[in-house]
């Protein structure tokens, strides 16, 4: 059976495909005119791409490497669709260009076929029948942006795309490992997480529950989310358990987070983190999933929390590089006037605020430092950062939520802790 395939003429199999696929396309295109009820404005039928594909195949094959008259086959076919775009303009007063440029991409089948590789040739197949029916989900999704979505995209492809690779990667200060390069790659790491975050609650989970909106407000900003989640348990009277396993939650997806930053920057690091980041998330998942469970006060899915704040306002990341450098240095002389001990000080001091500047400076500053007192001072600032989200919550939150938050932050803690001793 293989030396029969093998015995089959190239140009037959070239041609077969040609014609299938063409007619799949012209399937496609009929398919969605009819039930567009367009039927009318389509120029042929499904054997008018398949035709367009075959005139292409004999027009190229033919050529003998001039491509003359697959230029001249071309040209004719640009000519009939432009008279048929005319007279569609004229009566149905329609302008869109899809149709005429699909059978175009079809006459461009075989020379696409025979020149580059298979799977190539496949995936623009492919990709030219997917799009042909997602232009309602298209239409649908694109109802869904602000007049600012593109911009905040734009703004990200030029924080990622445009300025991190011309960023030099030599140090401005000898004495100090970093560089702008590692500067800017810890704000283009942290905008990625953040605006990704921001895409799920904006357009996946739009409606999302209080629940959801922990997960994803943690991987956010679990410092973030717990001041707004607490805030809005004041105006819940029958949910705020859910307020609660939200905050919890929140925090479970800050070792998420903590790990993608470890394994990014620090590997070696990120080994010894692994399986205590770990049993923290599983045990701050199950804790959030049992309070949530409880029947003490009724939930209501009608409820929603407004996360939508821009992650790539450029005052966000000023003061995130700010903090940055500012860390970078304070962490040097800590160590170099104060040792270890000034180290362990500063590690417990910053959870007052967002961590992930102090953690990214202990994944990637290079102070010399064996990796358990880099593990350890970064559970450290873990723990500070917690201590800082139960008083937030208590303060911030109703009055009911302090009870189950305080318990469970005490058991976070208690195997945070103990995670320090066996680092």
């Amino acid at each position: 059976m293989r030396e029969f395939l093998f015995t089959i003429p190239k140009e037959l199999v070239d041609f077969f495909l040609i014609t299938v696929f063409s007619l799949i396309i012209g399937l496609s295109q009929r398919r969605f005119h009819l039930l567009a009820s367009e039927a009318k404005k389509l120029f042929g039928t499904d054997r008018t791409f398949t035709f367009i594909g075959i005139l292409g195949y004999i027009l190229y094959i033919i050529d003998n490497g001039s491509f003359l008259y697959f230029l001249i086959g071309g040209i004719i076919i640009s000519v009939f669709l432009a008279i048929y775009y005319f007279f569609k303009i004229k009566e149905t007063k329609d302008f869109g260009l899809t149709t005429i440029l699909i059978a175009l991409i079809t006459y461009c089948l075989t020379p696409l076929l025979i020149t580059q590789p298979f799977w190539l040739f496949l995936l623009i197949v492919v990709t030219v029948l997917i799009f042909t029916e997602l232009k309602d989900s298209f239409i649908a999704f694109s109802s869904k942006f602000d007049k600012d979505e593109f911009l905040i995209l734009g703004k990200f492809l030029v924080i990622a795309g445009v300025i991190l690779p011309i960023v030099p990667d030599e140090r401005v200060i000898s004495y100090l490992s970093i560089t702008p390069y590692k500067v800017w790659l810890t704000v283009v790491v942290i905008s990625t997480i953040s605006y990704l975050s921001y895409l799920l609650k904006k357009f996946v989970f739009k409606q999302s529950g209080i629940l959801l909106t922990g997960i994803l407000g943690g991987l956010y900003s679990s410092t973030a989310a717990t001041v707004i989640l607490a805030r809005k348990s004041k105006e819940a009277e029958w949910q705020v358990n859910q307020y609660t396993a939200a905050m919890i939650i929140a925090t479970a997806m800050m070792y998420v987070r903590i790990l993608l930053l470890a394994a990014i920057f620090y590997m070696s690091l990120f080994r010894i983190l692994l399986p205590w980041l770990f049993i923290l998330f599983g045990v701050s998942v199950v804790l959030g999933i049992f309070i949530f469970c409880k029947k003490q006060y009724t939930y209501s899915k009608q409820t929603t929390i407004n996360i939508d704040k821009n992650p790539l306002e450029f005052k966000t990341a000023l003061i995130f590089t700010l903090l940055f450098v500012s860390l970078t240095f304070i962490i040097y002389y800590s160590i170099e006037r104060f040792g270890i001990r000034g180290l362990n000080i500063l590690s417990f001091l910053v959870g007052v605020t967002d961590i992930d500047p102090f953690i990214l400076n202990i994944f990637q500053g290079n102070y010399n430092l064996n990796m358990p007192i880099l593990a350890a001072v970064s559970m450290q600032a873990i723990i500070s950062n917690n201590i800082m989200k139960v008083i937030y919550g208590c303060m911030l939150g109703n009055k009911k939520v302090r009870k189950l938050l305080i318990i469970s932050f005490i058991i976070i803690t208690f195997i945070n802790s103990i995670a320090l001793i066996f680092i």
